[in-house]
Parts: structure tokens; sequence; C-alpha cells
């Protein structure tokens, strides 16, 4: 028992160590996204595009996958993902914003009229506190130990590509960048293999010669790197879309599985109370269709509110809360044990 409790502890104070290593390496990692950002875009302009056909059509159209690209990282970087003690925030309005379809133009960010439709039943969100900073958080927050804030809707802190939590406020805009990086990389590698064989001097061409201003090392990495990138991010993307569909994040996907055996030892069912069907899922999640935005605003890289403040949910018509999990066995953010 000794042996095993300072085994416990060793991981503890390594996995302390980890997280304030990314963390304070977070900034150098977006810096290094970035400087391939804009060489993977500026190689992409400077040696694939012009070697394109019917460039009127190919060269908007190319732009504005870039300019997704660019505007949802820096929006997933840059967007506060929504701590619990900030004030709920209004709609804003400017020229990076959106308007909102005409039935629900003039609605506050909180969705709760919807009940009154009936399209979409939303109830407020049940509060408890946190044991580790105190504040008072409704249901589908977490606290997370790198920013030491408790996050609505908290999906996961990623210090590698943004630096910061994956929440309520930029979780769309995270998934849309990712999706825009594999159409993005995917277009890379599809494109450019020709440019990719001559500059490694493969060529059956009888000009051998490198014409672009991207240097040949430069391009070969990031053609490279956009092959990884397009098979990688691929499987977190539909990872994530798929969770969408079901209506959880990355920590209730693993939360759900613990009250599915839960429920199976007593004979029950567990069914997810935010789970409205796919499709409804995915309209919530990007706040698209009648009571929402524009479909538009899945192609043109424009700030949007969520459907809701954080502190009410949508739910399926009849359930109050999570069927199959009783008053006081919902899982809470993990404790640090304290050995005396």
């Amino acid at each position: 028992m000794i042996c095993a409790r300072y085994i416990f502890r060793c991981f503890k104070w390594l996995e302390r160590l980890g997280d304030k290593v990314t963390g304070a390496a977070g900034p150098f990692f977006v810096g290094f996204a970035v400087l391939l950002l804009s060489t993977g875009t500026i190689s992409f302009f400077d040696v694939i595009q012009p070697t394109l056909s019917l460039p009127l059509l190919t060269t908007p159209i190319c732009s504005l996958i870039a300019l997704n690209l660019i505007m949802h990282y820096y929006y997933a970087c840059t967007v506060p993902p929504g701590f619990v003690e900030d004030p709920p925030r209004e709609a804003e309005h400017g020229i990076l914003w959106s308007k909102k379809n005409g039935p629900a133009k003039d609605r506050n960010l909180t969705g709760v009229q919807w009940s009154e439709e009936g399209s979409v039943k939303i109830t407020k969100a049940m509060v408890t506190k946190c044991r580790k900073c105190g504040q008072l958080k409704p249901e589908r927050t977490h606290h997370c130990r790198i920013c030491n804030h408790c996050v609505l809707k908290y999906d996961h802190h990623c210090p590698v590509r943004i630096n910061q939590c994956v929440g309520i406020h930029n979780e769309r805009h995270f998934v849309m960048f990712m999706a825009y990086l594999v159409l993005s990389t995917f277009c890379f590698s599809i494109l450019g293999y020709q440019q990719m064989f001559k500059a490694l001097g493969v060529t059956f061409d009888s000009q051998s010669d490198w014409p672009y201003l991207m240097p040949q090392l430069p391009f070969i990495l990031i053609y490279i790197l956009s092959v990884v990138l397009c098979i990688a991010v691929s499987i977190m993307l539909s990872w994530h879309l798929w969770s969408i569909c079901k209506g959880e994040t990355s920590v209730e996907g693993q939360d759900h599985e613990v009250y599915r055996n839960v429920a199976k030892q007593r004979g029950d069912i567990f069914v997810n109370s935010y789970d409205l069907g796919k499709r409804k899922n995915l309209e919530l999640f990007f706040n698209i269709g009648e009571n929402g935005y524009p479909i538009y605003t899945l192609v043109l890289p424009l700030r949007i509110s969520p459907y809701t403040d954080g502190r009410a949910w949508a739910r399926r018509h009849g359930y109050e809360r999570h069927r199959g999990i009783r008053h006081g066995e919902e899982l809470t953010d993990e404790e640090d044990e304290e050995e005396s």
C-alpha cells in the first residue's frame, strides 16, 4: 500500500509537471502553427494555384478556403471559451458578425424563449459548486486544471493548437478550423503532387528548373506535412463530429460510458437528455436553421453566437435530466487526493 501510494504521488507530480510545461509552451506552439499556416498558404498560391485550369473559378474558391482556415484559427485562439464567472454575453454586431434569421434576430444569446414555440425544449441547467475554485457552475461546466477556471460546456484544453480551452464560445470555430484544415491539406496534396515530384527532381518535362519563389525544400516539407495532417486531422474531425451528432462533448463522452455501465448494472438504460437526434444536434452546435443563423455561415468566416449562454440547455421532450442516473451519481471533476 505504501509503495502504491508513492507511485500514485509520482504520477500525479508528473501530470502536474506536464500541465505546466504544455501551458508554458502554448504560445510557442501557436506561433509555430501560424508559421506553418503562412508557409503552406504562400506555397499553394505561389506554386500550385498558377497551374490550375479555370483560374477565374478556382482562384476565388481556393481563396475562400484559405480565408476560412486562417480566420477560424484566429477565432479559436482569441475568442475566450466562456468562463463561468463571466457575465452572459450579448449578441454583437459588426462587419465580422453574421445576422440571425428573421424569427430569431431579436432574441438574446440565451435560447430559453425557444421553449414557447415548441420546436426545441430548453430548460435551465442545474447548478453545483466547484470544489476546486468555489464557483457556482451549471451543467456541462468543468474545471480546467491548466487554466484554473471553470469553462462552460468544456470540451478539452488544447495547448498545442490554440493554447486555451475549447468551450461554448469557441468550440464551433475549433471544429470549423479542423474542417477547413482537412479540406485545404487535401487540396494541397491532390493538386500539388506534380510540383512535389518536380521539387524532388523526378520530372518528365523538358523544363527541369524550379521557377517559383518558394524554395524547393520548404515546399517538400509542407507537402509531406499536408498529407500527414490531412489523414490525422480527418480522424480527429470525424470523432468530434460524431460526438456532436450524439449531443455530447469529449468529456461527456467518457462520462456517459460510465453512466451506461452503471445503468446497465441496475437493469436500466442510460439516455442522454441532450441528444435530440443527429440533425438537430448539428443544427444546435453550428447554430444554423430557423432559430439560428443562415447556412452560409458554414462557408463564410463570420462570427456567430451559440444558441445558449451555457446556463440553459436543449433537452429531449419529457426529460429533465439523463435517464438511468440517479441524483448524486453524476461524475464531478477529478479531485487531487490529499495524502496525510
